[in-house]
């Protein structure tokens, strides 16, 4: 299996300068994932979000991402961190090595179906049966300017959501169903939906879609037929 590299150069050059924005919500992880749970923050980034977590006393977070630059970016400035760049699948885990997950505005930055297939399913490999993925991700929009660039870009890229901004970024907003779906198809039920409002990278404001999803058992084996 391999990792989404397609569209990678943006984030090794003008993406790893950014200054992501996309917030955590503290009391909705409480509520779902205890501070000793083994957690993976999958396209950490330069770590914001993982340094977050361990800050709020998260003792084993681990940070994964694709991009050599912004891991470089995030041991300069999080040295204490465990952040490593992971470029292809299967990332370097046994099965369900982590109690939980977290997505934060990966999928955004993912426009290809089956490289965001690609990246739910070996969460759920590596989240252990009734651990927890934590999802936030932004939906399709209903401004003008968003719909205006997702009609003129959906030719190119073949699905309506996808698009470009001027820096050179491709990004994607998707229909709520998207989202429940890749989980599902992945092996977790969805357990709690949140709306909001976050900033996006380029200072604008976009509604957002948390998901908290339960990685649901395996079937047990039927009896042995004789």
């Amino acid at each position: 299996m391999t990792s989404p590299q397609e569209f990678l150069g943006f984030w090794e050059t003008t993406g790893s300068a950014k200054t992501f924005t996309h917030p955590l919500d503290p009391a909705l992880l409480d509520a779902y994932v205890p501070r000793s749970a083994r957690m993976l923050d999958y396209g950490c980034g330069y770590g914001r979000l993982t340094a977050e977590l361990t800050g709020l006393g998260y003792r084993a977070v681990r940070g994964v991402d694709v991009s050599a630059a912004l891991i470089a970016r995030g041991r300069r400035e999080h040295p204490e961190l465990e952040l490593m760049r992971c470029p292809g699948f299967p990332l370097p885990f046994e099965d369900g090595a982590f109690d939980a997950a977290l997505l934060f505005a990966v999928l955004t930055c993912v426009p290809a179906d089956a490289d965001q297939t690609a990246i739910a399913g070996e969460l759920g490999r590596l989240v252990r049966s009734g651990g927890v993925l934590y999802l936030s991700d932004v939906p399709l929009q209903d401004d003008a300017l968003n719909r205006e660039r997702y009609a003129r870009f959906a030719e190119r890229y073949g699905t309506y959501g996808v698009f470009e901004t001027p820096d050179g970024g491709v990004f994607r907003h998707h229909p709520p169903e998207r989202l429940r779906g890749l989980l599902r198809e992945a092996g977790f039920s969805v357990r709690k939906e949140r709306v909001g409002v976050v900033g996006t990278l380029d200072g604008r404001t976009a509604e957002r879609l948390q998901i908290i999803a339960v990685r649901k058992p395996e079937p047990s084996p039927g009896p042995a037929s004789g």
